[in-house]
């Protein structure tokens, strides 16, 4: 079965860190991941902002305007834009890797699920200070190139903490899920959601940037 944009980029990734908590920034070979570019994006980990430095043409399309240079925490309504946040600092300060899965629509009866995933990169010396990412529609409705997607909102997520991959190895093609289940994973509950934590590996915010 073919892999989705979601898993080539995730094993990709997985294969530059090699052990690590991710991979650095000068690592990535665009070159490699050209048959996914158009889904790909880059993220800029700044004091709490997390900007756009490149995003796909299909991305792009998708929203309607140029992504790069917005904020990745723009647009999303107010019930999820505090968990939103919350994931990023978890990505770009702990390394954690962040799935998720939003559903967005042209108006009220258009309305359509995209997968995110969100890779800690390393930027300077051991600090992590971009976040390559992807996003990608699980279906292709007849209406999606007809309109631009003007809303979103978070439907579910996952965090998982790379070190904990590293003992199962990628998902393989055609698993229903990007993360693995483990013997010692735990569900915590949010206000309307709940979110899966694999438990081990680094806790103390060492890699946030200065």
């Amino acid at each position: 079965m073919k892999q989705t944009t979601i898993q080539t980029l995730f094993a990709y990734w997985d294969g530059k860190r090699a052990g690590r908590v991710a991979p650095r920034r000068l690592e990535i070979e665009p070159a490699r991941i050209a048959a996914i570019l158009a889904e790909t994006f880059m993220l800029e980990c700044a004091g709490g902002d997390y900007r756009y430095r490149l995003a796909g043409s299909r991305l792009c399309e998708l929203f309607g305007y140029e992504l790069r240079g917005t904020r990745f925490l723009a647009g999303w309504p107010d019930g999820d834009l505090a968990l939103i946040e919350r994931l990023m600092t978890a990505v770009c300060s702990d390394g954690n890797v962040a799935h998720l899965v939003i559903e967005a629509g042209i108006d009220a009866r258009h309305r359509i699920e995209l997968e995110v995933l969100l890779l800690p990169l390393l930027h300077v010396g051991d600090t992590i200070g971009r976040v390559i990412g992807a996003m990608s529609a699980t279906s292709q409705p007849h209406w999606l190139d007809k309109g631009r997607l003007s809303s979103r909102r978070l439907l579910r997520h996952e965090l998982v903490r790379p070190e904990r991959l590293a003992d199962h190895g990628a998902p393989a093609s055609g698993d229903s899920t990007l993360l693995p289940t483990l013997g010692d994973l735990r569900v915590v509950h949010s206000e309307r959601r709940q979110f899966r934590v694999l438990e081990g590996g680094r806790s103390g915010g060492k890699h946030s940037k200065s």
